[in-house]
């Protein structure tokens, strides 16, 4: 039998000679052979909520070292979490020792000058973002749209938009704006239009918002990796290094939802956060991170263009889990509705659409009518970008009354449909 164990430096296989007569004790010395992990410092789990950087004292560990393991029903290719004190696995530099460059040029170098010199990747053990929150209409719609109208067969993606406590560093998303692209199995190309995203800037201007992060699902049928499973490919930590880099704060999140099938043939959706870890923004920064990913290339690993310390050796790779720091994650009702038709979705969204909405909510406020980022995206188009969508925003932030002259443009524009 074969397990898949994953930690916080990746996910590795192990095989079990004797599944039918073997104990948590057999699996914790055959991780201590193949992963040099010593049997006293291992935790495991079957709850990944055990590599969350401050795991719950709740998460149930396999404690009993006689336990077998067909006790716990483990099947082939199942997952075991394992945790461990950072650099448990990592190899010593040898002592230090002067070096002398060839002929009578250059000056004498000790090993630690060497090292010093050297990029060295480690894990992150904390987020910079406690805990990210997502608005449960928010999440459901995003993801009920790739579930039933893309059936997970290409990737999607969108910025994520909310506040962020600065006592606290929780991240409360509250909206998700999708911009224009185009989805494949293994990549998704972010079609960019600045006039539109000036717009969606504003509007989180008016609502006291702003961007904090990026979600994409990630598609059924993704290329597989011959060396183990993945959480990120290396496109993925690509584009996710990019934006976050691009985000300006330090509590930016990327959110990846996927579809997870049983062995009974039935599927479950799950979001899973993490933040890209310091030294990822840093070698994408620093030109030192690969951008262009082969075809041929293994997605579990992401290239580096000089070599860096991983794990304790010398490497031009580099697991991809390497640069994941998760994030706990929850939900809440935000202060949006989610009933307007959403941007970029193919069809275009008329006025009819707008016209439809209103008449669908005439029993509301007019400010609670409104208080749809998709329709204030959509309103948008048609007022001035500095001077009039972070007023109007702003109204619904307040659920204050909207100026007369907003409101009869609205409703001007909805009589067109």
């Amino acid at each position: 039998m074969i397990l898949r164990i994953r930690s916080r430096d990746g996910t590795d296989r192990i095989t079990v000679p004797d599944p039918a007569s073997a104990t948590v004790a057999d699996l914790q010395h055959l991780i201590e052979l193949h992963l040099t992990v010593p049997v006293p410092l291992q935790r495991l789990s079957l709850d990944p909520a055990l590599l969350l950087p401050s795991p719950s004292a709740a998460v149930p560990l396999l404690a009993d070292p006689a336990a077998t393991l067909a006790s716990l029903r483990l099947a082939n290719g199942a997952f075991v979490y394992l945790a461990y004190p950072p650099d448990a696995r990592s190899a010593r530099p040898p002592p230090p020792k002067a070096l002398s460059a060839a002929g009578s040029f250059g000056k004498k170098m000790t090993m630690d000058d060497l090292i010093a010199r050297q990029i060295r990747v480690t894990r992150q053990e904390n987020a910079l973002c406690a805990a990210a929150s997502f608005d449960r209409d928010a999440a459901n719609a995003f993801q009920l749209y790739v579930a039933e109208s893309l059936a997970f067969a290409v990737k999607r993606a969108g910025f994520l938009y909310g506040r962020v406590d600065a006592e606290t560093k929780e991240v409360f998303v509250d909206f998700i704006y999708e911009p224009p692209q185009q989805g494949a199995e293994d990549v998704v190309h972010l079609m960019r239009d600045p006039d539109e995203e000036a717009r969606v800037d504003a509007i989180a201007e008016g609502l006291g918002m702003r961007r904090v992060g990026l979600v994409f699902t990630q598609a059924v049928g993704r290329k597989a990796s011959e060396t183990g499973e993945y959480t990120m490919s290396n496109r993925e930590v690509v584009q996710a290094a990019q934006l976050q880099a691009e985000g300006g704060i330090p509590e930016w999140i990327s959110a990846i939802v996927k579809l997870e099938v049983g062995d009974d043939g039935t599927g479950d959706v799950h979001f899973e956060a993490f933040q890209m870890s310091e030294i990822c923004v840093k070698l994408f920064k620093d030109g030192v991170l690969e951008t262009e990913v082969g075809d041929t290339d293994d997605p579990r690993l992401s290239k580096m263009r000089k070599e860096v310390v991983a794990g304790g050796k010398d490497t031009m790779e580099v697991d991809n889990d390497f640069f994941l720091v998760p994030v706990k994650i929850s939900d809440h009702q935000g202060p949006l509705s989610v009933g307007f038709p959403i941007e970029n979705r193919g069809s275009p969204v008329g006025m009819s659409a707008l016209r439809s909405h209103l008449d669908r909510t005439k029993h509301l406020t007019f400010v609670k009518r409104i208080s749809d980022f998709h329709l204030l995206l959509k309103v948008a188009t048609f007022l001035d970008v500095k001077a009039d969508v972070p007023p109007l925003a702003a109204c619904v932030k307040t659920q204050s009354r909207v100026p007369e002259g907003y409101q009869l443009l609205i409703e001007s524009l909805a009589s067109q449909g």
